[in-house]
């Protein structure tokens, strides 16, 4: 007699479903839909404006035999559960699911946990509850909004630009960023600035410095000036103070904040982040105990902590650093309680704490283990004690000119015990202890030691930076900030260089043109407002067809007049002395997702494109040609020999121009575990490591 499963549960992807059923038993069968059945179509709007913008889906394509295998499953089952993902997009999934395989919107279907562990899942499955359809109308209302706006631009934007781009509701505010921050660099006019440290010993200790207060330096001839006063002064302590500071532990990660430490650590893009925190939730193999879930769910706006994570984390930090190192904390959403749908859920953190990074380092691979151990430490840490300070601050004169000196000694690390931040590191490195000071000692003047500036314009937006500015925005969600940055470089409207997004003119002359004739496109403020809307329809505060009803009637309105009044421009590819291959052509440069390249102008006739190489003024160690920049195939820089492949010599780290004092050849810079900077010879045979 064969024995048939009396229930069906229904997940996206292949992962979570292996993961999940050795937790329910031999009665569930557990099948994937991987992501969407159903979307709008791609050959036309599909949804009708006139009718409460009703939303028009189909199949999408090559998911037909998953709808069929699983409407079979459906109709021998008892009994169907849809366990997608806890967000609006997983609550979507859910109601598409129930659509296209006849189930009961009324009925208790729905399933949700934020981490898959056998507690999570047995508890879900006892509390099944209908489809939420507010959260359903929100992300419809999303979807319909990015539809309309992608549809009716895009043809405006062929017209009058260039064929083949798109503006998006959320992405034209990204690239306003970049190039508003772009056109603040043009503008700005650097100004020259002194600053003035002297090297100050007290009798029979070690010197320290101290810094001029009070007055700035705008030129050498007032630094020489000072110098020569100084010279002949006494440098006296006036005050001494001391106390004690404390420096609080980061809240545990949510979705923006790990996309950023994961850059700014680890040098993941958002998109990389996003896919390696997938397969921690939805399960890694674990050798004998099979893939186990390792972090809550990651595509969360809270950083709410649930009683039982908070009880692990105490039991950990007593047993392994010791009671005085534990500081229970709940940390509260900056968004504020009910006003967004993704703090329903915990923040990021590991499914199970005792589960230490270096135990799973042998099960996980290189960037799973990295990602996991960031996630790990930061949840600990932000459960851990404040590391304390003692500070010192001396006031000294010389005369009329002031000078101050700070010193700072750790007394208690709590938390640094286990994380340290960047920020962490660097103000410790920069106040290191004092000597004993005290009021109307005499200090001998070892020596002073000027220093010229210039200053400096805003930093072009890395990753982790634009996800910041987006988030404090209130641009997006945390679903979206992966798609919008791989989006905007796709369509050529932003590229990168060393890590820094820079403005394309293509970028500009679309962000001029919703800015003159759909201002609230590129406004944040209205992005941000939007996104509160949304909101609402996901609490049942507004419907979706007043939101959408309300955002087309102006903007049909814009549209129509843009159609008349935006004039053609064009945006001329940059031609190089590059021959085509294939058609004989000058090849043009082109802007990619991974930066610029070369492509032939006649496109689609002649396809041919190839790496737009850029020599950085360093010569190959092994045959003697050019350094140049590459891009490996998801994208990273690497350096490598522009007579490849007939040299094959490649290395990550860009090459400097000091050279090698044993052979000759160029040196890279590699950074130790501790953060230190140090160089090595790049050539292979050499290895030297400069003194």
């Amino acid at each position: 007699m064969i024995y048939l499963p009396k229930y069906l549960v229904i997940v996206e992807s292949p992962a979570k479903a292996k993961t999940i059923t050795k937790y329910l038993g031999t009665k569930y069968a557990v099948k994937a839909s991987y992501g969407h059945l159903r979307d709008l179509p791609k050959s036309q709007l599909g949804v009708d404006i006139d009718n409460g913008f009703a939303p028009k889906y189909i199949t999408i394509r090559g998911k037909g035999d998953t709808v069929k295998e699983l409407r079979e499953a459906a109709k021998k089952a008892d009994r169907v559960f849809l366990a997608t993902d806890p967000d609006r997009e997983g609550e979507a999934i859910s109601w598409h699911l129930a659509h296209t395989l006849d189930l009961d919107l009324e009925g208790a279907l729905r399933v949700t946990f934020n981490e898959i562990t056998p507690s999570a899942v047995q508890n879900a499955f006892k509390q099944p509850r209908r489809i939420d359809k507010d959260l359903v109308d929100s992300q419809q209302a999303r979807r319909i909004l990015d539809r309309i706006v992608g549809y009716k631009l895009s043809p405006l934007l062929w017209a009058k630009v260039r064929k083949g781009l798109s503006a998006g509701r959320v992405q034209s505010v990204a690239v306003r960023l970049i190039v508003d921050r772009e056109r603040e660099i043009w503008a700005f006019q650097s100004k020259e600035y002194w600053t003035l440290q002297v090297s100050l010993r007290p009798s029979l200790t070690k010197p320290f410095q101290a810094k001029l207060t009070g007055r700035e330096l705008s030129s050498q001839a007032e630094v020489d000036h000072l110098s020569s006063v100084l010279q002949g002064l006494p440098f006296v302590v006036k005050a001494v103070k001391q106390t004690e500071k404390e420096r609080k532990p980061s809240p545990p990660f949510n979705t923006s904040t790990l996309q950023q430490e994961a850059a700014k650590r680890l040098g993941f893009s958002a998109k990389r982040t996003m896919r390696i925190a997938q397969t921690l939730y939805e399960g890694v193999e674990l050798g004998k105990e099979g893939a186990v879930g390792l972090i809550t769910y990651m595509r969360t706006d809270s950083t709410r902590l649930a009683q039982e994570a908070l009880s692990a984390a105490e039991a950990y930090v007593k047993t392994h650093f010791g009671l005085p190192y534990h500081a229970l904390r709940q940390y509260a959403s900056k968004r504020g309680p009910g006003v967004n749908s993704q703090d329903a859920h915990e923040a990021i953190r590991p499914s199970y704490v005792d589960r230490k990074p270096g135990d799973l380092k042998a099960a996980l691979s290189t960037e799973q283990y990295r990602l996991y151990k960031l996630i790990h430490d930061r949840f600990l840490a932000s459960q851990m004690s404040n590391a304390r300070f003692d500070t010192v601050q001396a006031d000294i004169q010389a005369g009329d000119h002031a000078f101050r000196a700070v010193g700072s000694r750790l007394v208690f690390p709590g938390y640094l015990a286990l994380y340290e931040e960047e920020n962490d590191d660097e103000e410790t490195k920069e106040a290191g202890e004092l000597p004993v000071l005290e009021v109307d000692q005499v200090l001998s003047l070892v020596k002073q030691l000027p220093k010229q500036h210039f200053t400096q314009p805003p930093p072009r937006y890395t990753e982790a930076s634009l996800i910041k500015a987006l988030e404090e925005g209130g641009i997006g969600r945390p679903s979206t900030y992966a798609p919008i940055i791989d989006t905007i470089q796709a369509r050529g409207y932003a590229g990168k260089e060393q890590k820094r997004f820079v403005a394309t003119e293509l970028g500009q002359v679309v962000v001029d043109i919703l800015a003159e004739h759909f201002p609230e496109l590129v406004e944040v403020k209205f992005t941000a407002a939007m996104e509160n809307k949304l909101d609402a329809i996901e609490h049942g505060q507004t419907t979706a067809v007043d939101v959408l009803r309300e955002f087309y009637a102006v903007f049909a309105e814009q549209l129509e007049k843009a159609l008349v009044g935006v004039e053609k421009i064009e945006v001329a590819d940059e031609e190089t002395d590059e021959i085509c291959s294939l058609c004989s052509r000058n090849m043009v440069i082109k802007a990619g997702r991974f930066g610029k390249f070369l492509a032939c102008p006649g496109f689609p006739a002649c396809r041919n494109t190839k790496p737009l190489l850029k020599p950085i003024g360093v010569s190959c160690p092994v045959c003697a040609g050019n350094i140049v920049e590459r891009r490996s195939k998801r994208g990273r820089l690497f350096f490598g020999c522009s007579n490849y492949p007939n040299c094959g010599f490649v290395v990550w780290q860009k090459p400097n121009e000091t050279p090698c004092s044993r052979c000759g050849a160029f040196t890279v810079e590699k950074k130790r575990r501790s953060g230190e900077v140090y160089s090595i010879c790049g050539n292979p045979s050499c290895g030297a490591v400069p003194k």
